[in-house]
């Protein structure tokens, strides 16, 4: 394309750029609308060319996120969400810079707000997943696909888009593995499956798939009642409904799975570095927030070896 001069071309030519390193769809839509914010308030501020961008247009955009309110409820933004577009913003810029649109760089003294780490929203207990997972027992052939996903779920930790996008020969039934590919920034891995999923998956494939199947459905593992890959909003509406027929109040449908997965595992002894290579995360302390929320671990540890406790009474 030409050589872009104004911002909102610069925008096009920067998106090009990130799906020619081979950047994911879906990641580049994400930069597309944090940048896309940050053009459209450059307009209000009468910014239109990449050149009358400086530093203090970012401090200005900086102050205007935090002063922001939400209009559906008037809460501000989380800092994790305006670090985020700030982000965005700066990565942009640089790439900017790199191609010599830009003579210097205007974010490159951009200080970032440091995002506390949080603790997961919550995990389910071993008993409150198997309370979980008997509901599905009611609900007849769907139950038995139900119940399918949501042992993969809780075997693997994967994703929602990675299950979605699981293709029949993905699973290795007999070997107990599964490959996810095109995972959450492009890359592939392969992880265990334990036996009794494996179990409810060969259940599923023997009596319920090709009930659902059509003609689109092509290889995909598993189908909605449509004969249709899934949508990440369908998954979350079934991972929620069977939590809260279990009488369970806990936040995070899908993600309860993932999360139960990394905690169960981080306090029955696994190694974060392989809890790590479960969840998929490209960076090891986005793994390390489990190691703060095994809890029976630690409680363990306090009551065998705190002087207050020891001396009691």
């Amino acid at each position: 394309m030409d050589r872009p001069s104004t911002l909102i071309q610069c925008l096009d030519f920067y998106l090009e750029d990130c799906l020619a390193r081979g950047e994911s769809q879906r990641t580049v839509e994400g930069k597309a609308s944090s940048v896309g914010l940050f053009l459209r308030w450059c307009l209000t501020q009468d910014i239109r060319l990449p050149q009358d961008v400086s530093l203090q247009t970012f401090e200005a955009y900086r102050r205007y996120l935090h002063q922001y309110r939400q209009p559906f409820n008037g809460k501000p933004l989380d800092i994790a969400t305006i670090r985020n577009r700030l982000t965005a913003t700066k990565v942009f810029f640089k790439r900017l810079f790199y191609h010599e649109i830009i003579e210097t760089n205007p974010a490159e003294r951009l200080e970032l707000p440091k995002v506390p780490r949080r603790l997961p929203s919550g995990f389910l207990t071993v008993e409150e997943i198997e309370r979980v997972l008997q509901q599905t027992l009611l609900h007849g052939m769907t139950g038995i696909r139900d119940r399918a996903v949501m042992e993969t779920y809780y075997a693997t930790g994967v994703r929602r888009m990675e299950l979605a996008r699981l293709k029949v020969s993905d699973v290795d039934l007999k070997e107990g593995l599964i490959t996810i590919y095109r995972g959450k920034g492009n890359k592939d891995r392969r992880v265990p499956i334990a036996q009794r999923a494996c179990n409810w998956i060969q259940v599923y494939l023997n009596k319920v798939r090709a009930t659902l199947a059509t003609i689109e459905s092509g290889a995909t593992l598993f189908l909605d009642n449509e004969g249709l890959k899934y949508r990440e909003q369908q998954l979350t509406y079934l991972a929620s409904k069977y939590v809260k027929r279990a009488g369970i109040d806990k936040r995070g449908a899908c993600n309860l799975f993932r999360h139960s997965t990394a905690t169960l595992m981080h306090e029955n002894g696994a190694d974060i570095r392989h809890v790590q290579e479960m969840l998929g995360h490209a960076d090891i302390s986005t793994t390390q927030v489990y190691t703060h929320v095994t809890i029976n671990k630690l409680k363990e540890v306090y009551y065998q070896t705190h002087p207050s406790v020891l001396h009691e009474g």
